[in-house]
């Protein structure tokens, strides 16, 4: 009984000790010690924070949504054949289409690396109308008489895809040049409904254009950018320009969102000379206020 008491003692002797000991070794998932921090540069020391601030000089991507209220002027003149030229009309004025719009836009813009911006943009306006004429017109293959019931429509669709080099790049401002490709797509309509009496005529064109841009940070909540792209062509059978400018200013609310005011301007001229003749001329521009998400 002695014995085993004592072999007993010793065992637990043993263990105690061991136990201690394992204490004592450090593990693998236990406290480590603080690594030192990295000593920064003098150059790294004195850089400006506001290097750091979140601006359209420093965006990597943004979208804008956008209220657009524009005024609109169109001239249009459908042709029968090129011996025989229709009657010059102001949709507006002549067929009573909406000479002020109420619009939603959505646009997209994404820097590559530093320097490279890629842009994206569409715009779409629907305009429709029907209402007694007030004067004989020439539309098409078609005389209609003042006093006829005249429905019209007119579409246009705009998709734009730019890309500028920033030539300009600094702390607060970013200027660049690039090239444009806007694919317009028009749609003229004109009826006396109850009648086979109707026309309509429909053009596509892609104009290429030269670019300009440019962005300025006033402050760490205000920043300002402008932008602007025209082109004028005349292949055969057709004449045509283009015209795309913006201005905006706009306060950053946060860091990834900003509010702003702006002003835009489309104008496009398109003469069509083939076997259908079509002359479609068209101003947009207005304010607009919108919403920018960005990063």
């Amino acid at each position: 009984m002695r014995l085993g008491l004592i072999v007993l003692l010793c065992l637990l002797n043993t263990g105690c000790a061991l136990w201690r000991k394992d204490r004592e070794e450090p593990v693998e998932n236990g406290p480590r010690k603080e690594k030192a921090e990295p000593v920064l540069k003098p150059s790294e020391v004195l850089k400006p924070k506001s290097l750091e601030l979140a601006s359209p000089v420093s965006d990597h991507f943004y979208m804008r949504g956008i209220y657009f209220q524009p005024s609109v002027t169109t001239e249009l003149r459908l042709d029968a054949s090129a011996t025989s030229p229709g009657t010059l009309l102001s949709a507006e004025e002549t067929l009573g289409l909406d000479d002020e719009l109420n619009q939603g836009r959505l646009e997209f813009d994404i820097r590559l690396q530093e320097r490279n911006h890629v842009r994206v943009d569409y715009f779409k306006m629907n305009r429709f109308r029907e209402q007694p004429l007030a004067e004989d017109i020439d539309f098409g293959d078609f005389t209609f008489e003042a006093g006829t019931n005249f429905r019209s429509k007119l579409d246009w669709r705009v998709l734009s895809f730019t890309y500028t080099y920033s030539f300009l790049k600094f702390e607060r401002f970013e200027a660049g040049a690039g090239l444009g490709v806007h694919i317009i797509e028009a749609h003229a309509e004109g009826r006396e409904p109850g009648t086979t009496n109707f026309e309509k005529a429909d053009q596509v064109g892609i104009f290429p254009t030269i670019a300009v841009n440019a962005a300025y940070r006033i402050s760490k909540r205000w920043a300002v950018t402008l932008r602007g792209q025209s082109f004028s062509a005349s292949p055969e059978d057709f004449e045509g320009k283009m015209s795309d400018y913006h201005a905006d200013i706009q306060y950053r609310w946060r860091k990834n969102f900003a509010v702003g005011l702006g002003y835009t301007k489309y104008a496009t001229e398109l003469l069509v000379t083939d076997d259908r003749p079509l002359l479609f001329n068209l101003d947009v521009d207005g304010p607009e206020l919108f919403f920018r998400a960005s990063f």
